[in-house]
């Protein structure tokens, strides 16, 4: 548990309830609101805001909409749906300086398409995905930011590495030059038990510390991906440097989650 603030509720109770966005205004707004939250947690942690990287999700969201987000100063987006975020990025070629993390599960059928268009990819869980990326990026002539997933729920719905698996996979990743690794990335468990929750966050953060003291030259582990709308705060309180946030942001989904994560 972490000292600097035990009592961080969750705020899974909002799931699905937030405002959707439709003007510039209400989008400033709401990263205004999901900004002074990374702010204030910070604060209780005693930690720079500036450490914390906000990670928009635009999952479902259409191009009319996000491009109004893009309006309010989002240049960075996340997309779970490989597909989805590739004909996103098709669409708004016109805005140059957009840039897309996909950040849920991929298989290697797919890594094609992100080795093309995507500037961060977060859920790297296999050295087959790893080899298949390497080769396709370097056909592209690119390199990509990449983060090794975690599961650190220990759910079997969860993509991910087992903890005690990821110092092997880490050592082994020097050798796809393309791959520029950056951090690890988890899922927490979606309860609302904020004790349960925030055993995930130290558990990574943890591993992280650990794992930093073995790693390859050329293997960063200074980055934590981990925290959602309903738990970043949580996160940033363990140590989290990126939080995807999609409904604070831009509204409840029509979609469940379910068609985004394993349940």
């Amino acid at each position: 548990m972490s000292p600097a603030s035990p009592d961080t509720p969750t705020r899974h109770d909002q799931h699905g309830r937030y405002p959707r966005a439709e003007t510039v205004e209400e989008f400033a707004h709401n990263l205004a609101v999901v900004h002074k939250r990374i702010a204030d947690a910070c604060r209780r942690a005693g930690r720079d805001p500036a450490q914390v990287r906000l990670l928009p999700v635009s999952k479902t969201i259409d191009e009319a909409r996000i491009r109004l987000a893009y309006q309010a100063g989002c240049r960075l987006l996340g997309e779970n749906k490989v597909q989805e975020a590739h004909h996103k990025w098709e669409a708004m070629q016109d805005l140059g300086d957009l840039q897309w993390s996909v950040i849920g599960h991929l298989q290697t059928n797919k890594a094609k398409l992100v080795a093309r268009f995507a500037s961060e990819f977060q859920a790297l869980d296999s050295l087959r995905l790893a080899e298949t990326l390497d080769r396709r990026l370097q056909h592209e002539g690119r390199s990509l930011d990449v983060f090794v997933q975690v599961n650190s729920s220990g759910e079997d719905s969860k993509f991910g590495l087992p903890p005690s698996d990821v110092a092997a996979f880490l050592r082994a990743l020097p050798q796809f030059t393309a791959l520029r690794v950056r951090g690890l990335m988890t899922l927490a468990l979606f309860s609302a038990d904020a004790e349960r929750v925030r055993a995930c966050f130290v558990r990574m953060r943890e591993l992280r510390d650990r794992l930093r003291q073995d790693a390859p030259a050329n293997v960063g582990l200074d980055e934590l991906s981990m925290g959602m709308s309903g738990d970043f705060e949580i996160a940033i309180e363990e140590g989290a440097s990126v939080v995807r946030v999609g409904q604070a942001i831009f509204g409840a989904r029509a979609v469940p989650d379910s068609h985004y994560w394993p349940g």
